[in-house]
């Protein structure tokens, strides 16, 4: 398998400069029409990461199409203008006076902290200000391998489906009481955050498992993660290096969702560079349409040039966390993680998360739920894990539920599938999963 074989022995960091240092030319360029296929994916190697490369010349194709300008919700840009001029680095680094909105709306480049202040900007961006619940994503996990014809195939090992996964702001909020933020009475522990993914449906030998994670404001206390395990009847709390750890047999792990939902305190962050890239930003395809030439392990889907991508690299301070670095590529616009690489002890390129995305007032077209503007919703996702050739694919909602809204963003706690505050905690985890 020369493609595989050939990428595997790129250094991390000679192929991290050939990407960083690459200026979009004639030779080297794409243009709405064309379809980017393993046969010629040379044309987009100054535009996409070295994990997306890797994955084009596997068979991932990339449909092009003409740049789309994504509005961000009016609450979350009246916030920005309201109270963006206040906010400020603290001496550990975290945010200080911070209400509500983007924090720092205008990045200098030359600034030493500017890919911290990105990342500050993608925790607490437009995405959702209050509260976000995820109904019946699933995945499936499985090897990648060329047959005796030279076909790349996918085989699928196991499926999964969880019912929810959750997440709920302490601060920041923006259309539900308490805005802006919990008063402090109600969250003595200083919690910026909580999250919850429960319970699992299947696989059979997995049903019932769940999870909830409480994200610290303070830069020294690591996020609390507790997951609840039925065969033993026993809540088991991670430690957070655990949290890099692939889950349940996958290729994600805790801190991979989204691109990166872990502690900004864990990395050092820094902004190698700034460029115009390739994103897939307005999908169209619910559900998720599966790409023929890997056989099925990725989504193919529309892609665009996005004028403006930070490209951020963070390096893991603990040495037990499994990843040495991240880079990820950051849409300015949005402030949205488009796709990441992640890389071993080594230095040697290990994963990449592929996020397929799409702006719209519906989640999903086939459902009747729609919001009053238009939103981002992350419909899919892939991990690849290179060196294993090995891959997790996953579709929200899930491909046995293509009625399902999927997403429900900022809905409160008075409607159909909102849930009490208690649904974080230890003792609603336990009631949840039985």
């Amino acid at each position: 398998m020369a493609t595989l074989s050939a990428t595997a022995r790129l250094t991390a960091w000679a192929a991290l400069m050939l990407f960083l240092l690459a200026v979009p030319g004639a030779e080297a360029d794409v243009a709405p029409g064309d379809l980017i296929s393993r046969s010629n994916a040379e044309k987009a190697k100054d535009l996409v990461s070295p994990g997306i490369l890797w994955a084009v010349r596997n068979g991932m194709d990339l449909s092009i199409v003409p740049y789309e300008k994504i509005t961000i919700p009016k609450l979350y840009r009246d916030a920005t203008e309201k109270y963006a001029a206040q906010v400020k680095l603290d001496e550990h680094d975290m945010l200080a006076d911070y209400v509500a909105g983007k924090p720092f709306p205008t990045i200098d480049t030359n600034d030493p902290k500017a890919g911290l202040r990105i990342m500050h900007n993608f925790e607490r961006g437009a995405y959702f200000s209050d509260d976000l619940g995820v109904h019946l994503p699933d995945a499936d996990t499985g090897g990648f391998y060329v047959d005796a014809k030279g076909n790349r195939m996918y085989n699928v090992e196991r499926h999964f489906t969880v019912d929810w996964s959750r997440r709920l702001r302490m601060e920041g909020r923006l259309k539900h009481d308490p805005v802006p933020r919990f008063p402090d009475e109600d969250n003595r522990d200083d919690i910026f955050a909580k999250f919850g993914f429960y319970p699992l449906i299947d696989p059979f030998d997995l049903k019932g498992v769940g999870s909830i994670s409480y994200r610290y404001r303070a830069p020294d206390r690591m996020d609390d993660t507790w997951l609840y395990i039925p065969m033993i009847r026993r809540v088991r709390r991670m430690s957070s290096a655990q949290r890099s750890d692939a889950l349940f047999g996958q290729d994600i792990d805790l801190d991979s969702f989204g691109g990166w939902a872990g502690h900004i305190a864990v990395m050092d962050w820094k902004l190698l560079g700034v460029k115009e890239m390739l994103g897939s930003m307005h999908g169209v395809n619910m559900p998720p349409k599966l790409c023929e030439r890997d056989g099925g392990m990725t989504f193919c889907e529309n892609w665009e040039k996005r004028p403006t991508v930070y490209i951020i690299e963070g390096v893991a301070r603990a040495p037990d966390y499994a990843y040495s670095k991240r880079i990820l590529m950051v849409d300015k616009e949005t402030n949205m993680i488009m796709y990441s690489d992640m890389y071993d002890r080594a230095s040697e390129l290990w994963k990449t998360v592929i996020m397929s995305q799409r702006s719209s007032t519906k989640p999903n077209p086939n459902a009747d739920l729609e919001y009053d503007e238009e939103r981002m919703f992350v419909y899919a996702f892939t991990v690849l894990d290179l060196q294993l050739e090995h891959g997790t694919r996953a579709a929200i909602p899930g491909f046995g539920f293509p009625d399902e809204a999927g997403w429900y963003v900022d809905i409160g706690w008075d409607e159909e599938h909102s849930v009490p505050s208690d649904w974080f905690t230890i003792a609603g985890l336990l009631t949840g999963t039985r």
